[in-house]
């Protein structure tokens, strides 16, 4: 039910346009404990839906028998791309309302000295990005190298792996992840 509830909730914030920090500050909910639920790690009580979905604003009723897979969409305006990032990381992706993504295709933006954590990252698949401002340290394995504008990455993501901004600047890049993860 937990999964149901999440990808639910995921969906209609997504279609609504509203981030997941948005969401989570009109409702006082913190913004990890949102992704726990949307991610169905976490399965959230009635009266926290209720505050959620009051939010939106939606009721717990149409919530549950609302259509949210009639019809797919093909375009997304920049503020309805949703923020699925953590921390000062903002990862905004491409069609996070499609319950079949086979990928992740994302606006990621790291701010100076920003990281994806002190852990290494690693998990099935493949990645690949080009960075368009700043510059971005990736440590995949053993190695690291640090990237500017225009330069490119490819990775199998099983290897563990890491980002950090070590510039002054902010850098953005754009990703594409397979498979699509629980984003």
């Amino acid at each position: 039910m937990s999964d149901d509830v999440g990808a639910r909730l995921r969906a209609l914030r997504t279609l609504k346009g509203i981030s997941q920090r948005e969401l989570a500050k009109r409702c006082g909910v913190t913004h990890s404990s949102l992704s726990l639920i949307e991610q169905g790690k976490v399965s959230p009580s009635v009266s926290s839906l209720k505050k959620i979905l009051d939010a939106i604003p939606m009721s717990v009723g149409d919530f549950f028998t609302m259509d949210l897979e009639n019809g797919r969409r093909v375009f997304y305006s920049a503020e309805e791309l949703a923020d699925v990032g953590s921390g000062d990381v903002i990862y905004k992706l491409v069609g996070a309302d499609r319950r079949d993504r086979a990928l992740a295709f994302m606006i990621e933006a790291y701010p100076p000295g920003a990281d994806t954590g002190r852990e290494m990252i690693a998990h099935q698949g493949e990645e690949a990005g080009v960075v368009l401002e700043g510059e971005i340290e990736i440590t995949i394995g053993a190695d690291s190298r640090v990237l500017g504008p225009g330069e490119a990455y490819y990775f199998e993501t099983n290897v563990p792996h890491r980002f950090r901004n070590p510039g002054s600047e902010p850098c953005r890049l754009i990703s594409c992840a397979t498979p699509a993860r629980a984003f």
